[in-house]
């Protein structure tokens, strides 16, 4: 269990691929932090009054991607809360630059199992619609992951108890803001 002794001074932006816990461990997290959960794709489908599903059915990922931006910048703009965001959030440059700016970024690191197997629990991920799941997760892991490795923290989101994760989040955040205190430019990762 961490011993948080900072204040939270910028909301928490969970990133990472689908299926590695953003919105799951981000809940609990909120909770532990004492800071109201928001889910950026639940934000982006009440901005757009449909599921994001049909959203890029009906106009596309560039479109959608658009209208995330906004909601991600007013996102941003509320008081300090933890966020999930989408996979494709922060692989967005002008989302980056929003979340470097405004948030503290973790990015919820998983393995190809461990996304496989929570992924397929649930039939409503856009991108996993045409083609083999796992060679299209395997695609997005090596095209985002040296982006989300960008991120302020890096967390491993594995298989167990979410509490676990959750521990492991809140002990890199101390020592990301124990280093931002001190100055020292190191990252922090568990």
């Amino acid at each position: 269990m961490s011993g948080r002794r900072q204040k939270i001074p910028r909301t928490i932006v969970l990133v990472g691929l689908m299926g590695s816990g953003k919105s799951s461990i981000g809940r609990r997290l909120a909770e532990r932090l004492g800071l109201s959960f928001v889910d950026a794709d639940a934000e982006i489908e009440a901005a757009a009054g449909c599921s994001i599903e049909d959203f890029f059915e009906r106009y596309g990922e560039e479109e959608f991607r658009r209208g995330e931006r906004r909601v991600m910048k007013r996102l941003l703009d509320a008081p300090v809360h933890v966020l999930s965001t989408g996979g494709g959030a922060f692989i967005d440059e002008e989302n980056r630059k929003t979340i470097r700016q405004r948030g503290i970024s973790v990015w919820l690191r998983a393995d190809i199992t461990t996304l496989l197997d929570r992924v397929t629990r649930r039939n409503d991920r856009p991108l996993l619609k045409h083609g083999d799941p796992r060679e299209i997760l395997e695609r997005l892991m090596s095209e985002r992951y040296p982006v989300y490795a960008d991120a302020d923290i890096t967390v491993d989101s594995t298989d167990g108890p979410p509490r676990i994760t959750v521990d492991r989040v809140a002990e890199a955040l101390d020592l990301y803001l124990e280093n931002a205190d001190s100055g020292d430019a190191a990252d922090a990762s568990a």
